[in-house]
């Protein structure tokens, strides 16, 4: 009998920081238990060839499932369709103050919504700088609907110089939130060892 595989929505915005969204796909197919369902929205195909060089058909090859940022028929509008959840990565301004505000214009922020309603995680990665106040009420909104604001902000104790390492930390700390185990990153252990 076929175990059904985990399903996880990766959502990408116009919003800079396109790799996160990248390297979260690639991880995932390397998880034979989990399913990438991707939605992008015109914006972020926009950024993709921008910041990548990539075309819509190589990104697409990376997920195992897609859906076009309109197509509100798609399953993954409903919550009978069973999800761990939606990882927005990354999240523009916007996107963010429709999944606060409840406003399912397009794909992305339904399925945010409909992950909320059925308490499922929902993981923004906004990106915008500095921030103003809409941004910072429409984070605690989102955040007391139960979504987790998790800003693509680079560690630095782990000593890199690699943007790559960056990025993986931050794809690696996302991904075990669901419990997916990548290795991309160090668990901290504090700055002195105990024997």
């Amino acid at each position: 009998m076929n175990k059904q595989k985990k399903r996880l929505v990766i959502a990408m915005t116009g919003a800079t920081g396109a790799i996160y969204g990248v390297r979260m796909l690639q991880v995932l197919q390397h998880q034979d238990d989990w399913e990438a369902h991707l939605v992008i929205s015109s914006a972020g195909l926009v950024n993709l060839k921008y910041e990548l060089e990539m075309e819509r058909a190589e990104l697409y090859a990376l997920a195992d499932v897609t859906h076009g940022i309109n197509d509100i028929a798609s399953c993954i509008a409903s919550g009978s369709f069973k999800t761990e959840g939606v990882i927005v990565a990354p999240c523009s301004m916007k996107t963010l103050a429709a999944i606060a505000h409840g406003f399912g214009d397009n794909l992305i922020s339904r399925a945010a919504d409909v992950a909320l309603k059925e308490r499922r995680k929902v993981v923004l990665m906004p990106r915008e700088t500095p921030l103003n106040l809409a941004h910072i009420r429409n984070m605690a909104g989102a955040t007391e609907m139960g979504a987790i604001i998790y800003p693509p902000m680079p560690a630095f104790y782990n000593k890199t110089d690699s943007l790559r390492a960056m990025v993986d930390e931050g794809v690696g700390r996302i991904l075990d939130m669901y419990g997916i185990d990548t290795g991309l990153f160090k668990e901290w252990n504090g700055l002195y060892t105990h024997s």
